[in-house]
């Protein structure tokens, strides 16, 4: 059986490496006893994959991991089993059984994510910021040098931006482009929108939180699941 847990990763864990999160959770399986299926041959290994890193800094209402099972257990019980043994910051909150076969990886899913993004405190640009992000998310298009590890070259980022608009509590809701084929990270927006206000981009200054992530039909990967045993 194929199952897609969601959680979320907030407080010092925003800190520490996808790679580490990795050891996190197959540390954190066998304490909660789950019955994940291993690998076969000389050197067996958990079956489990993550949908898309997550940045380091940042944190995230939204991350996603598949894994294989040997048996079922009641999502509402699999979810308790894990949250005892999580540690502070880090939060299972769905345990769903996805379809089998290849289509429901959630790595090769994953199309479109939401971020809301604000400012350390004392770090909020001067003057009406606020006022200039829906003419700056209006602009034809928007164009920055986009660095990869090999070049830098110019992109027009605004076909990879869905979604741009002050929240209620004066925070910046994004839904951006996040998948293999096409992918824009919303520091990289930032910068821009720091471009076009005409001050210097301060990467530090930002809060970055990842709220969902999304299929190309825009369903969230934790509603492509099942509940189990409800």
């Amino acid at each position: 059986m194929k199952v897609r847990v969601k959680f979320s990763k907030h407080g010092a864990m925003k800190f520490v490496g996808h790679l580490d999160i990795m050891r996190y959770f197959q540390k954190a399986i066998r304490r909660a006893a789950i019955p994940i299926r291993f690998t076969e041959g000389f050197s067996p290994h958990m079956v489990m994959s993550f949908a898309s890193p997550l940045g380091l800094g940042l944190t995230s209402d939204g991350e996603y991991m598949d894994i294989e099972v040997k048996e079922a257990i009641p999502s509402k019980e699999a979810v308790k089993r894990l949250n005892e043994v999580m540690v502070e910051g880090m939060q299972v909150l769905s345990y769903r059984q996805i379809p089998e076969g290849k289509a429901s990886n959630a790595m090769s899913l994953v199309a479109y994510a939401d971020y809301t993004v604000s400012f350390r405190e004392g770090k909020e640009p001067a003057g009406d910021w606020q006022e200039a992000l829906s003419p700056f998310a209006a602009l034809p298009s928007i164009t920055v040098i986009k660095k990869t590890k090999k070049s830098e070259k110019e992109v027009d980022i605004k076909p990879m931006i869905r979604e741009l608009c002050l929240t209620e509590d004066g925070r910046i809701f994004m839904r951006l482009s996040s998948g293999s084929a096409s992918n824009l990270k919303p520091e990289l927006v930032m910068e821009a929108f720091a471009a076009y206000l005409g001050i210097p981009f301060a990467p530090f200054s930002l809060l970055v939180n990842r709220v969902e992530l999304y299929d190309n039909q825009m369903v969230s990967l934790e509603d492509l699941g099942e509940p189990i045993g409800e």
